[in-house]
């Protein structure tokens, strides 16, 4: 699941917002969507850090779905064409970073995710002044 337009309750990741079909981010959003990913919120970067274009932040029920998801994750990416992903924080899977380059995905168990709420830190879902 991925976020809705006026930010306020997940949508399916088939109709994410500024997923081209056949883009990275498609692609991924579409494996998580598969692996049951929960809470998918997918934050456009462009013009905020140069790190990346996109961020998906997503949680898994467990420490061991999140490792799974992960490590599914850099597979099919491998897979797909993409190369390979570099990964960090899977031996202990609270919270896993995979960089696909122009797509960062944070993999977190739901307790973990709320302590850091990555999605505040980068203004989403929040309002801005005209």
């Amino acid at each position: 699941m991925t976020s809705n337009p006026d930010h306020t309750a997940p949508v399916p990741a088939s109709a994410a917002i500024n997923a081209e079909p056949g883009s990275l981010h498609a692609f991924i959003l579409d494996q998580l969507d598969e692996d049951q990913a929960q809470d998918l919120v997918s934050i456009p970067l462009a013009g905020k850090t140069s790190i990346a274009d996109h961020m998906i932040v997503a949680s898994g029920r467990s420490t061991r779905q999140v490792a799974s998801m992960a490590m599914k994750l850099a597979e099919k990416l491998k897979q797909g064409g993409y190369g390979p992903a570099r990964i960090e924080g899977l031996p202990a899977a609270d919270w896993v970073l995979i960089d696909a380059g122009d797509v960062v995905v944070h993999l977190f168990r739901p307790e973990v995710r709320s302590f850091y709420n990555l999605e505040r830190m980068w203004g989403f879902g929040e309002e801005k002044a005209s």
